[in-house]
């Protein structure tokens, strides 16, 4: 028997506990799960490709069946590269379905043998995103229920580091 491997993309800018959430079931799903940091050329980071996987990698403590990885390209490429044909997206709301069911029919398009599989988010995540992350740290706002620890103190350096405007 093969195992079930799936591939988690996205930005993860930062990852908050909404991520984690969806990492956390998913692997419970899945013999394996990646988690894949995307770099979108068209995106403004506040933190580096590798500094987002490296925050991830320290998050997922005890989850031994989950590995974090990187990817520049598309990731269509990406899957195939990884043997799988698997994707796994989490929804928060309607809008991000419409986004992402428009991106799970071109990826379908491109190869007829890849699979999306959308898990909503619990209830207490529904409104998170990354971008209202960044936005209360702008505003100096506590962001510690939305993050975890790790990525908090990153943030924190970030902002002392004149990084976040």
């Amino acid at each position: 028997m093969s195992l079930k491997i799936a591939v988690y993309p996205g930005s993860f800018d930062p990852l908050t506990k909404g991520h984690l959430d969806i990492i956390q079931r998913a692997a419970t799903v899945f013999d394996k799960l990646i988690v894949c940091v995307m770099v979108n050329k068209s995106k403004n980071y506040l933190f580096s490709c590798e500094e987002r996987a490296q925050l991830i990698a320290e998050s997922l403590e005890g989850l031994d069946n989950v590995e974090v990885d990187t990817c520049n390209g598309l990731l269509i490429d990406y899957v195939r590269s990884r043997k799988t044909n698997i994707i796994v997206k989490g929804l928060r709301a309607l809008t991000d379905f419409e986004n992402e069911f428009q991106m799970a029919l071109t990826n379908k398009h491109l190869d007829n043998n890849i699979e999306t599989f959308f898990m909503m988010t619990s209830n207490k995540y529904s409104y998170l995103s990354s971008s209202l992350v960044k936005e209360l740290v702008k505003f100096q706002g506590n962001v510690s229920d939305f993050v975890p620890v790790n990525v908090e103190k990153a943030i924190q350096k970030k902002y002392e580091e004149g990084c976040i405007r």
